[in-house]
């Protein structure tokens, strides 16, 4: 390991993100075959952590994508305003009948023995064309940002998106900023774009430039081809084979401080033991086990993200930034959609130990 985390103290922005926004179509509880209406949840695995951050949070924060200028567009750029990230996009013309478009993410909420089931439409997506010189670093960075986070979803959209990447950490690095990647491995997504193999091999050229991993130990096993503990975990909510792979992980990265992941035991669709675990710096951490009553499990793991993250940026230790992290993803749940509701004094509290108890 190379020194420590090094968080600048200042910056027009706290936190940028860089990822694909997509909506969300939520028939509830009714399994998508019988639906007959959706509630609309503006989403994206880099945007919820940046709409967490500022709504929650209160921190400045921004997310560089694609933009279509349609319906579709201006409902999700609506959504990003009213959470207070703003926009760094570029833009692109609808044709009116086959895009490019903002990409769908069907997802119902499933409930008791029922499983939720999500599926896609990401065909001719727009953030999938983004390419190297669309995003103007050197405008976002002239103010100064101290956060820059992205993701292995976006990574995994076409042939030009890990070079947006690795440009946009690139330019973070220039200006100081920390970096984080959320590896977020979907297979469904890799095998359209090379496989196994080819996703490795990219991940592990944008994890060289990382200094915070998320990820748990399939995304790491997976996603890296990092070899998998001696000592199997007794249950979901073991950390052994966590900390397991740490060594291997910062061998093959040695710059990287910090890899952390959310532990998730699951009962049943509404019922799951939940708790969180990070190394950072060097120190092992590991938040409380809470059993969630789950009204809507998406966006949980950047509800964890987003809350240790703004815990390391606030100056907090490493068990306190994974205790925040824990709290609100824990309270990210109990909301619909995928990101926050909650304020920072519930998250303070949750994380103190707070319980349910009505607050008058």
């Amino acid at each position: 390991m190379q020194g420590k985390l090094k968080i600048r103290g200042d910056g027009a922005l706290d936190f940028l993100a860089l990822g694909a926004l997509v909506h969300r179509l939520d028939p509830g509880i009714v399994p998508f075959r019988k639906a007959t209406e959706c509630a609309i949840h503006v989403s994206g695995g880099e945007f919820n952590v940046a709409a967490n951050l500022a709504d929650c949070f209160r921190l400045n924060t921004g997310i560089a994508s694609a933009m279509v200028d349609y319906p579709i567009g201006d409902l999700v750029s609506e959504r990003v305003r009213a959470m207070g990230v703003r926009g760094f996009f570029k833009r692109f013309a609808h044709d009116g009948a086959t895009g490019p478009n903002i990409a769908t993410v069907y997802s119902d909420r499933g409930t008791g023995v029922r499983a939720p089931v999500v599926f896609y439409n990401r065909s001719n997506e727009a953030a999938a064309r983004l390419k190297p010189g669309d995003i103007d670093w050197k405008k976002i960075f002239a103010g100064g940002v101290r956060w820059f986070h992205s993701g292995g979803i976006f990574a995994a959209l076409s042939a030009t998106t890990p070079e947006v990447i690795v440009e946009g950490m690139q330019a973070a690095k220039a200006a100081g900023a920390v970096v984080s990647f959320d590896l977020n491995f979907r297979e469904k997504l890799w095998r359209i774009f090379g496989g196994l193999e080819h996703a490795q091999e990219t991940l592990r050229r944008i994890v060289d430039h990382v200094d915070v991993l998320v990820g748990n130990e399939e995304d790491l096993q997976k996603g890296l081809g990092i070899q998998g503990p001696e000592v199997a975990s007794k249950s979901k909510l073991d950390s052994t084979a966590f900390f397991g792979m740490i060594e291997r992980v910062v061998k093959q990265h040695p710059q990287v401080k910090g890899v952390a992941t959310t532990l998730r035991e699951v009962h049943s669709t509404n019922r799951h033991s939940w708790s969180a675990v990070a190394w950072i710096d060097g120190e092992k951490c590991m938040a409380p086990t809470c059993e969630l009553e789950v009204l809507d499990r998406v966006g949980g793991g950047d509800g964890f993200a987003s809350g240790m993250i703004y815990g390391l940026l606030a100056g907090k230790t490493p068990q306190h930034s994974v205790e925040l992290g824990w709290a609100h993803g824990a309270l990210v749940t109990t909301y619909p959609g995928d990101t926050t509701m909650a304020t920072l004094e519930q998250v303070e509290e949750f994380a103190k130990g707070g319980s349910a108890r009505i607050q008058r």
